[in-house]
């Protein structure tokens, strides 16, 4: 079966525009931080956990996916996209209950990612203290 090919140029540009866009609002959120008396080296903490709280609620009020379909993996590589997998899952089982829904489907998606992110940085950490 014959599909069209993807405009990879156009695919491209917007990833790059939505992730440096989400890049330059983390800075700023950064900035924010800094400004408000958080030390600098401390101030990357509160503001991944403030660009996951952005996405999460994106994702609740369902933007993310709309946003999603322009700006493609611009939008879903960062930590954005790793909240919106989350919280999608928690959305959409949310009706079997807090336990055995949201609760235990909620890493469903991310589950993989956060075990071998785990594993890599481990070996990574490894790598780096026996060089």
């Amino acid at each position: 079966m014959k599909q069209p090919k993807p405009p990879l140029l156009k695919n491209i540009i917007y990833a790059f525009l939505f992730g440096g866009g989400i890049c330059t609002i983390g800075q700023a959120i950064l900035n924010l931080f800094v400004t408000l008396g958080v030390p600098e080296k401390q101030a990357g903490n509160p503001t991944v956990a403030t660009v996951i709280f952005i996405a999460a609620v994106m994702t609740g009020l369902g933007v993310f996916d709309d946003i999603a379909r322009v700006a493609g993996a611009g939008i879903a590589v960062p930590v954005t996209g790793f909240a919106n997998s989350v919280t999608s899952m928690a959305v959409e089982f949310r009706r079997e209950g807090l336990v055995l829904g949201t609760g235990s489907k909620m890493f469903a998606l991310a589950g993989s990612v956060i075990v071998f992110g785990v594993v890599t940085a481990f070996f990574i950490g490894l790598i780096s203290a026996l060089i």
